[in-house]
């Protein structure tokens, strides 16, 4: 898949990431497809440094990946007992102080979190397997587009763990308690149609057209003002936690906002 970006000087290229900014419009690389952009904590160490990174001039971001899978999931190696080297072994965590492994944690999940800054629409365009830690990260966008081959599959409960990279929030905000738990405890794929039909995906579409529906969705998006997109967006977020009346009134103050800094008697 052709990078939308790749005739710019990236910001940032290293441990199987790419950033690269055109003007309003950042995109996310994932840079190892030999391995399937299987993820260790170097990628996500990367990962949270392109998102502090970010020049102020971008309002969408695209998280994309070379080869035919998106990511393949934990790097194997981390399953082994000598683990990679220069990080610590799955031993070495479990051994490790209960604030010490939560640090550790929080340090992983950093590279997930930024994805969903209420001054960004983020978008993942998913092919091939987004297993576990890749569904993950698509998960931490806003939206997704996927190509008709994907397969997203949540394998972290039959290897005796639990996704803990941001991944079941957002999960269990598009399909549902039920049907979230279903696909975490079987592992078990869900396609292209299943994905579109539940609201996990927004899109899909022939690989070959991937590039070209995200930078059409990306198009549309900056077709709105900036500041009226950041306040729909902490509307729509914030909905599932505030009540009816609660909503109502949230809409009522964004929009007084807005009509004052259109009518140029904002603060």
């Amino acid at each position: 898949m052709a990078s939308p970006a790749q005739d710019l000087g990236p910001v940032l290229d290293k441990d199987g990431v790419r950033l690269t900014v055109d003007d309003a419009i950042a995109t996310v690389t994932l840079t190892n497809p030999a391995k399937r952009n299987a993820q260790s904590p170097a990628m996500w160490r990367a990962l949270a440094e392109a998102g502090r990174v970010l020049p102020g001039s971008v309002r969408v971001v695209v998280l994309r990946a070379e080869g035919q899978s998106f990511s393949a999931g934990l790097d194997r190696q981390m399953f082994t007992p000598e683990g990679i080297e220069g990080e610590p072994t799955f031993i070495d965590l479990a051994r490790s102080s209960d604030g010490e492994l939560d640090a550790s944690i929080a340090e992983f999940q950093a590279g997930f979190t930024w994805w969903r800054r209420s001054d960004l629409v983020s978008i993942a365009a998913v092919q091939g397997h987004a297993i576990g830690a890749g569904f993950q990260l698509a998960l931490a966008c806003d939206l997704r587009v996927v190509a008709d081959d994907v397969q997203f599959a949540m394998r972290e409960t039959s290897l005796g763990l639990v996704p803990d990279l941001t991944g079941t929030h957002p999960l269990v905000g598009l399909v549902g308690y039920a049907r979230a738990l279903e696909i975490c405890a079987t592992g078990r794929a869900v396609l292209a149609e299943e994905a579109v039909s539940t609201g996990l995906a927004n899109l899909a579409v022939p690989g070959d057209q991937l590039d070209g529906a995200v930078r059409d969705l990306a198009s549309a998006i900056l077709a709105a003002p900036r500041d009226a997109v950041i306040e729909t967006k902490a509307l729509i977020r914030g909905a599932h936690g505030r009540s009816y009346d609660e909503q109502r009134a949230a809409e009522r103050a964004a929009q007084a906002r807005r009509l004052r800094d259109l009518a140029g008697l904002g603060e």
